[in-house]
């Protein structure tokens, strides 16, 4: 039976991985992948100061707290720019779940070693299946392509920069598991939002310019509004969530995404869905049964 803590954080990653998918859809409908995740930062970095004010002075801040945010807001550089040159170079069904597949296999064995936590058995099982699901909606296919095309295969580099992203994931979510214990996670959020926006815009300048900026301002619309308020949104609930539960478990619960994200893909974008993809709905659902019964 579980009890009132766990179906919380359970559905905060449900709720976050749904608005995580989404803004990941506006992402590769942008003209401009990194101007636009730049536009996200700089967009949220504003428009919630006035909240951002209030929480500081309502809340305690530890200084030590300022070392996992600058950490974070280098992880998260890393992760923004590689997530937006996969989605520039490969489709969102494909991108999406190899992306986020890196994460889990990487963070239960991080949260044991750095951060002390325990697995039990049918948790390390679930987490095996979650990574198993993944992976074969991920390359059934495009394994396939490989070897009746090898040289005709794109994508390849959309993939590496995808296996980059779920590197960045795994090494973000142990810092800030240890840093929300310091900092509240709205204001842990904002002043991390800070950092990369801050951080990321001579790369933007240098490569695009002051005319490319705007340019993606213009044509990106209500697309960037929305999708800093779902940037926000998704990470602000993983971030509580992460407050009670432990990060080997809402790491890869929050691949839950992967079911939206592919469905987008489907049904927005009109990609095609194999039956490879969908047996791997099948083990991921799989395991996230188990990590549950594992609580």
């Amino acid at each position: 039976m579980l009890d009132s803590t766990t179906l919380m954080a359970l559905g905060l990653v449900v709720a976050s991985a749904a608005a995580h998918a989404t803004w990941n859809l506006l992402l590769k409908r942008a003209r401009r992948q990194e101007v636009f995740v730049w536009w996200l930062a700089a967009f949220g970095m504003v428009g919630t100061l006035p909240v951002a004010v209030i929480v500081a002075l309502r809340t305690t801040f530890e200084p030590v707290g300022i070392w996992f945010i600058v950490i974070s807001a280098l992880l998260h550089i890393g992760y923004f720019l590689f997530l937006g040159r996969s989605l520039a170079r490969g489709e969102l069904s494909l991108v999406y779940p190899i992306a986020r597949s890196f994460g889990p296999g990487l963070v239960p064995v991080l949260a044991v070693l750095v951060l002390g936590e325990t697995v039990p058995a049918f948790g390390w099982v679930g987490i095996a299946c979650i990574v198993a699901g993944i992976y074969v909606m991920a390359s059934w296919d495009h394994l396939r392509q490989f070897g009746m095309r090898p040289k005709g295969l794109t994508g390849l580099n959309a993939v590496r920069y995808a296996m980059l992203t779920g590197l960045c994931i795994a090494l973000y979510t142990i810092v800030d598991k240890r840093g929300v214990s310091y900092v509240s996670p709205f204001l842990y959020l904002y002043l991390m939002t800070c950092g990369v926006a801050l951080g990321m815009l001579p790369y933007i300048i240098r490569n695009y310019g002051f005319t490319g900026v705007v340019e993606e301002w213009r044509s990106g619309g209500w697309g960037i509004p929305v999708a800093s308020g779902l940037v926000y949104l998704a990470y602000g609930l993983v971030l509580t969530a992460m407050q009670i539960a432990e990060a080997s478990y809402v790491a890869p619960a929050r691949e839950i995404g992967l079911l939206f994200g592919v469905a987008t893909g489907a049904i927005v974008l009109k990609e095609r869905v194999t039956r490879g993809r969908l047996a791997g709905v099948s083990v991921l659902v799989s395991g996230l049964v188990l990590i549950t019964a594992a609580e």
